[in-house]
């Protein structure tokens, strides 16, 4: 997770992960949802399309962070009634506070594979008891990262030790560029 990497991304502007909207699979999710107060995070939001979307439906507690200014001045442009108290510019494992829901749609795959146990554990203490950890997770391998690939196998033994229950199905409704490489993750702590 090296901060100077992301911001080069930004600068250059190889944000080859900004599909330009929220995705199919995270807007159908939170369409369903009916408590417009539950506490949501987006973390790595990058430019925020979740988080926008989710503002427009009109849930009034999400948090969107990230640790590249860049990233969160194009979503303040993109979306500038959102609270500023809840744009939060910081390290993801350094974040306090509680969730009733976080929604995972590119933090994972982007951070080295070898931290992902430090993740699940972070998740897992963010979230309220009986809170979830939903989104989308790259089911797939790639040749060098990031993205970093995995398996639905891999996570359900990953996330398996921090959640009560573990359900993981492929996304039916990926956007075509993801489609067939993509799994819908729903965890209840």
């Amino acid at each position: 997770m090296e901060k100077a990497f992301w911001e080069a991304r930004y600068e250059q502007q190889q944000t080859g992960w900004n599909i330009g909207s929220v995705s199919t699979p995270i807007k159908a999710y939170l369409d369903q949802l009916t408590d417009k107060n539950i506490r949501i995070l987006i973390p790595g939001c990058g430019f925020g399309f979740e988080a926008i979307y989710a503002h427009q439906l009109g849930f009034t507690q999400v948090y969107v962070l990230d640790f590249v200014q860049e990233a969160l001045d194009e979503f303040k442009v993109n979306c500038p009634n959102f609270p500023s108290e809840h744009i939060i510019q910081a390290d993801f494992f350094e974040l306090d506070g509680t969730f009733d829901l976080i929604i995972e749609q590119t933090l994972f795959c982007a951070i080295d594979p070898k931290m992902r146990e430090a993740y699940a554990k972070k998740v897992s203490r963010l979230l309220v008891e009986g809170g979830k950890l939903v989104g989308l997770l790259f089911d797939r391998s790639f040749e060098s990262g990031p993205p970093h690939g995995g398996s639905a196998g891999e996570y359900a033994t990953l996330f398996a030790p921090f959640f009560r229950e573990i359900s993981i199905e492929p996304a039916y409704n990926s956007i075509p560029a993801r489609a067939g490489s993509e799994v819908f993750i729903r965890f209840i702590k």
